[in-house]
This record gives C-alpha cells, structure tokens and sequence, in this order.
C-alpha cells in the first residue's frame, strides 16, 4: 500500500462538495458553449440529468415533491442573477 492510501482523509463537508460539484459543472458548460452548443439545450440535459440522479438517489416520489417546490422558487426568483449596472 503506498503512503497516500493510508493515510486518513478528512471527510469533505457537503458545503465544499457542493462548491467543487459546482465547478464541476460550470466548466463542462463553458465547453459546451465553446463547443457551439446552445444554451437552452444544455439546461434540458443537465436538468434531465440532474432529475435522474435525484430519482436515482431518493425515488421518484421524493423526486416529484422537491420538482414541485421548485415553480415556487422559480417565481420568487431564487434562481434569477441581477447583474448590477454600472
């Protein structure tokens, strides 16, 4: 075994997992982008792909109930970026 293997890791916290999964993402789709391919077309994958996991992960139940909150949150504009005028 090779010392990097034994040594103990510190467990990530879910804040940093979520920051690097973030990153993760936004790096494929600026190579999306580069690679021509639309905006709107990118959304529709990386939301059916993230559906999926979610159903994957905790059913398709629990699935519909988060989806369902989310026409909420939409129009409440937790997902809008206000850009600020100079």
């Amino acid at each position: 075994m090779s010392m990097a293997t034994e040594e103990a890791h510190d467990p990530i916290s879910d804040q940093d997992q979520k920051r690097a999964a973030l990153g993760v993402i936004k790096e494929a789709w600026a190579e999306g982008w580069a690679d021509g391919i639309d905006g709107d077309c990118l959304a529709q994958a990386s939301l059916f792909c993230a559906l999926t996991e979610l159903v994957s992960t905790y059913g398709e139940d629990a699935t519909a109930r988060f989806a369902e909150g989310l026409s909420r949150r939409i129009s409440s504009g937790e997902f809008s970026i206000v850009l600020a005028r100079q």
